[in-house]
């Protein structure tokens, strides 16, 4: 078990662009200090020039995605000599009357490099496993899909 924690940081200020509200903006810092500035998406009054909340999420749900990749085909003599991803999140309504991420489709692009070569077959079975052990994905309800080349 582990525990992981952040620290949330905002202050009223006034919107940049309508005085009838507050600033969405505010800053989270991580355990070794960096520096997040996040708001509301755009489409709730955010900052475009900020991470939103929606995004941290899939790049969370795509980097546990890849770590588990990485590991796995690494434990199965495979080096990965690049991973790139682009990750979308679908925002939509629900069944209780509210909005949530429903869907986040990943697109990994992977380039392999060494003697040991993996086929298409032994890429999806690394996926499929990343998929099944990947801790946010399992902590979510959004169904995530893996869209590979």
């Amino acid at each position: 078990m582990s525990v992981h924690q952040s620290v949330i940081r905002w202050q009223r200020t006034a919107h940049p662009s309508d005085a009838s509200t507050y600033s969405r903006n505010h800053r989270v810092t991580l355990n070794g200090e960096q520096q997040i500035d996040v708001s509301a998406s755009v489409d709730f009054k955010g900052d475009s020039a900020c991470a939103d909340p929606e995004q941290m999420l899939i790049s969370a749900v795509s980097s546990c995605h890849m770590l588990f990749f990485l590991a796995i085909a690494e434990f199965q003599g495979y080096r990965v000599e690049s991973y790139e991803d682009e990750p979308i999140g679908h925002l939509e309504s629900n069944d209780k009357k509210g909005m949530e991420i429903t869907r986040i489709e990943l697109s990994p692009r992977i380039t392999f490099g060494g003697d040991k070569m993996p086929d298409q077959k032994a890429v999806s079975k690394i996926h499929a496993n990343a998929h099944k052990n990947c801790f946010i994905r399992n902590s979510i309800t959004a169904e995530v899909t893996i869209n590979h080349f």
